[in-house]
């Protein structure tokens, strides 16, 4: 049988270098306790690194930069909502940038969440969480926030066909669809924007 740090540490290289985690990601392995002292020996090992407090990730070498690269701010995010178990959604200068559709990254990148408004250092970088009742909608599709954020800052009058183009291209046929099930009820104008970004290959 394989011990509970080879299952994790099975589990973190399936995720692909630059996964961000913590404890709770591999809670079906076995007790809390047995799954900290886990993580404590793969980063002594140098197998994985620390974030911060609870989280870590598993590093990616540059052997141009001869360090390991720290892990994207929207993937610390995501581990922390599936820590504290939030929901959230980045707020637009986040979203404009994640789907390549601005060259500036935000300083302090700000998340909406369902949980209490925080703020974190982590690996170097400041990540602040707002709280928010998500009125504009009940969006269990983590992207389909992403992209209503995206339109919300761009605006209606700076929809263009490339635009729609560039976030279509990064969706595969079955996101398109989870998508617009997900944004039925968001106002109307942005959901007629995914509506083209999620149309059917002809149309």
């Amino acid at each position: 049988m394989q011990s509970i740090e080879t299952k994790i540490y099975k589990k973190i290289c399936g995720n692909g270098m630059g996964w961000v985690f913590s404890a709770g990601d591999f809670s079906n392995f076995g007790n809390s306790s047995a799954i900290r002292i886990s993580l404590m020996r793969l980063e002594k090992a140098g197998k994985i690194c620390r974030v911060c407090r609870g989280l870590y990730y598993y590093p990616e070498y540059s052997t141009l930069l001869k360090r390991n690269l720290s892990p994207g701010v929207d993937r610390i995010a995501q581990a922390m909502s599936r820590k504290f178990r939030w929901r959230i959604q980045p707020t637009g200068g986040v979203a404009l940038n994640l789907l390549g559709l601005s060259t500036q990254v935000p300083a302090r990148p700000i998340y909406l969440s369902d949980g209490p408004n925080r703020t974190f250092n982590a690996g170097g970088q400041v990540l602040k969480f707002k709280k928010t009742n998500f009125k504009e909608a009940d969006l269990k599709n983590y992207r389909s926030g992403l992209i209503v954020q995206a339109i919300k800052a761009l605006g209606q009058n700076r929809i263009t066909d490339e635009v729609i183009g560039k976030i279509r291209r990064q969706l595969s046929s079955s996101d398109r669809r989870a998508i617009l099930a997900d944004t039925r009820h968001v106002t109307a104008w942005i959901y007629d924007v995914i509506r083209k970004i999620c149309a059917e290959e002809g149309r």
